[in-house]
């Protein structure tokens, strides 16, 4: 049985109903277990990501960088980092902001540096881009992500964020989950 962890940040909700989608993609693939934690319990589950098979980054994007929260849960990683845990482990990402781009093209830059730093194989997202001209945010990769998944969520828009980008995010987690039993 392959082990995916979701482990994301969430100031106002939004980023963890992506969340959710995530883990739910990944735990509907046979022959893996999927768990999800916030980086708020995170040290309860220190010793659950190093045994993982791959950890699926989520942080809103504030600012255009991730959020603070979920920074000081890659600072204190560096104990992991210096004694190479995650060493080979599967990673991929995904953010949220309240804007149609809100500079998340960043965030996820971020997050496979810090995968990389940690010396673990980022999987992309996997899928060409909704971009024909009847596209709309209910459409699969909508934002044209490649690196990882993104998604929106104004802030006056309680449903956010869209529901392609939730089906967007389930993508990922179940690829992820997909090429933890083909590569591992």
């Amino acid at each position: 049985m392959k082990s995916v962890i979701i482990v994301y940040h969430s100031g106002y909700g939004h980023t963890q109903k992506q969340a959710n989608s995530v883990y739910e993609g990944a735990k509907s693939v046979d022959g893996v277990e999927a768990k999800i934690f916030s980086v708020t319990e995170i040290d309860a589950h220190w010793e659950t990501l190093n045994a993982a098979d791959a950890i699926i980054f989520g942080a809103p994007t504030y600012m255009g960088s991730v959020s603070a929260e979920f920074k000081k849960f890659m600072d204190a990683s560096s104990k992991i980092w210096f004694t190479q845990k995650w060493l080979n482990k599967l990673s991929a990402g995904f953010t949220n902001s309240g804007s149609p781009s809100g500079d998340k093209f960043n965030s996820l830059v971020q997050l496979a540096t810090f995968a990389a730093q940690h010396g673990m194989t980022w999987v992309n997202l996997g899928l060409l881009p909704s971009n024909s001209i009847n596209s709309t945010p209910a459409d699969l990769n909508y934002s044209g992500s490649s690196f990882g998944a993104m998604a929106q969520s104004q802030h006056d828009a309680p449903s956010a964020p869209h529901s392609g980008d939730l089906a967007t995010a389930h993508h990922l987690g179940k690829r992820v989950a997909e090429m933890s039993l083909k590569l591992l």
